[in-house]
């Protein structure tokens, strides 16, 4: 039998879901440890928008494998932009749909389901470098049939890795680990993995993936930006009671704000990437892994804004705040308060990025985020009001999948029904 196959079919075996209790049903209103701010709109107003927002991103994305009906996929590739043309998934979407669907249970009585479902997507899909256990970056469809991506989607991605390790601990609080999958164990499980195959052992940096090794002279040593996600690492801690976590925590609040302090004071922005270059973390260069925009502020470190600022809001942790002060303060000039004039990405120094045609647009990957970085202080309040009136009036039908999902994971910090096994509501 096909190796996929195989995989997907032992998987099948012995699952008839049944939804357990749910612990903390949306909209879980919680009441964070942080002095922040709100938007101006009734908490139940802002929960029923981002219910008809999720409503429409669960039929616009979410697949069920044809062959194997409980295993799902969050459908990435819609708009047919990503390479290869026939890619359908990668990690990072998994985990933002297990993320949804844990947060959004109690309204949509179908969430464990999903959940479970996604799950078991990246258990038949695992990296085949950390197989026990690690997911799988990229999968494609090959006449009808899921498969690796032959290009190294047989590989892991760090993002991916932790918001599904992140995912599971929720998961855990939200159903319990006594049904079909004992959620607590493959977080442990993944927790470790990450901590030996994609933490550098010795900078304490988060690597790119299970792919690069500690000594390779190119990438050993560098970093995504957005993949410093300092709440997770504070629960990762917690949970797994290993205080190499705390370390991991430290430095990436260090080199964040090495790279602000040296290369965006007046701006707040960080790059995509960073490399260690002479004992000092700088801007990868052009076409350092993914494209020319590599140091500057794109498609990958648009989501800092939501992953730094959250660990703010939910621990007081204010080694972000001059940053984070800097980013909303130079982001208002920028715009002159209007949230329809957020560019999709910027140079370090707050020059504006142009797409390929040398046009400005914007777009709800950037716009979004600013969102939680706007909650840290009540100066804000408008500009957090027009970004909450922006991005939730916009069609979900004129975003792809990458805005129309970093929206609503914003939007759940936002309206405060973002919660975790540290700050249970």
């Amino acid at each position: 039998m096909n190796k996929v196959l195989y995989l997907i079919s032992s998987l099948i075996i012995g699952f008839a879901n049944v939804e357990a209790v749910v612990n903390y049903p949306f909209p879980t209103h919680v009441t964070y440890p942080t002095s922040v701010i709100f938007p101006s709109v009734a908490p139940n107003v802002m929960a029923s928008q981002i219910e008809t927002l999720y409503d429409e991103w669960k039929a616009s994305y979410l697949r069920t494998v044809p062959y194997a009906t409980n295993l799902m996929y969050v459908f990435y590739n819609e708009d047919g932009t990503s390479e290869p043309e026939n890619a359908v998934a990668v990690s990072e979407g998994q985990g933002y749909g297990m993320l949804l669907a844990v947060y959004m249970a109690g309204y949509d009585p179908q969430a464990q389901t999903i959940f479970d479902s996604l799950f078991r997507f990246c258990l038949a899909f695992p990296s085949l470098i950390t197989p026990s256990f690690l997911v799988g970056w990229q999968q494609v469809d090959e006449d009808g049939i899921i498969r690796y991506e032959p290009e190294g989607g047989d590989d892991s991605a760090t993002d991916g890795d932790l918001d599904v390790a992140f995912a599971l601990l929720l998961a855990d609080k939200q159903w319990g680990s006594h049904g079909n999958i004992n959620y607590l164990d493959y977080a442990n499980t993944m927790m470790s993995s990450i901590l030996d195959k994609e933490v550098n052992a010795e900078e304490l940096t988060v690597k790119l993936g299970d792919w690069v090794e500690d000594d390779d002279e190119e990438y050993g040593t560098g970093t995504r930006l957005s993949d410093f996600m300092p709440n997770h690492f504070r629960n990762f801690a917690a949970a797994s009671e290993d205080s190499r976590w705390h370390s991991v925590l430290d430095k990436g609040y260090s080199v964040a704000n090495e790279l602000f302090t040296n290369y965006a004071p007046s701006t707040g922005l960080l790059p995509d990437f960073s490399q260690l270059e002479n004992g000092a973390y700088v801007p990868a260069e052009r076409c350092y892994l993914e494209g020319i925009r590599d140091g500057d502020y794109s498609w990958n470190a648009c989501r800092t804004p939501w992953r730094i600022a959250t660990d703010y809001i939910l621990s007081g942790d204010t080694r972000a705040i001059p940053q984070l002060t800097v980013l909303n303060s130079w982001i208002q000039r920028e715009t002159h308060g209007l949230a329809s004039d957020v560019n999709a990405g910027y140079e370090l120094n707050g020059t504006m990025l142009p797409d390929d045609e040398g046009e400005f647009y914007d777009d709800l990957a950037f716009t979004t985020p600013m969102a939680v970085s706007a909650m840290i202080n009540s100066t804000n309040q408008v500009w957090l009001d027009a970004l909450w009136d922006y991005t939730t009036s916009y069609p979900s039908e004129d975003a792809n999948y990458f805005a129309n999902t970093l929206r609503l994971l914003s939007l759940l910090v936002v309206s405060g029904n973002w919660w975790t096994p540290l700050n249970l509501p």
